[in-house]
């Protein structure tokens, strides 16, 4: 008896689960691609993979420093 209690419980959960995500509310893919091209269009200019750094010394990402043996 406690294993069918067990199931009908998880199948419950399980129930409401679905329920939930049932009521999430859903957005167009044709939009949110409309979205995302606006974003990046509107961002292009602070997109350094794009534009690259004003100078050396601004890339956070550069070699410090070459290797020195003492």
């Amino acid at each position: 008896m406690d294993m069918m209690t067990s199931n009908l419980q998880q199948q419950r959960q399980i129930n409401e689960q679905l329920r939930r995500e049932a009521a999430i509310k859903r957005i167009a893919i044709s939009q949110v691609v409309q979205d995302i091209i606006r974003y990046i269009q509107d961002h292009e200019n602070e997109d350094y993979l794009l534009k690259g750094f004003s100078s050396q010394k601004a890339n956070p990402f550069r070699e410090k420093g070459g290797c020195e043996i003492i």
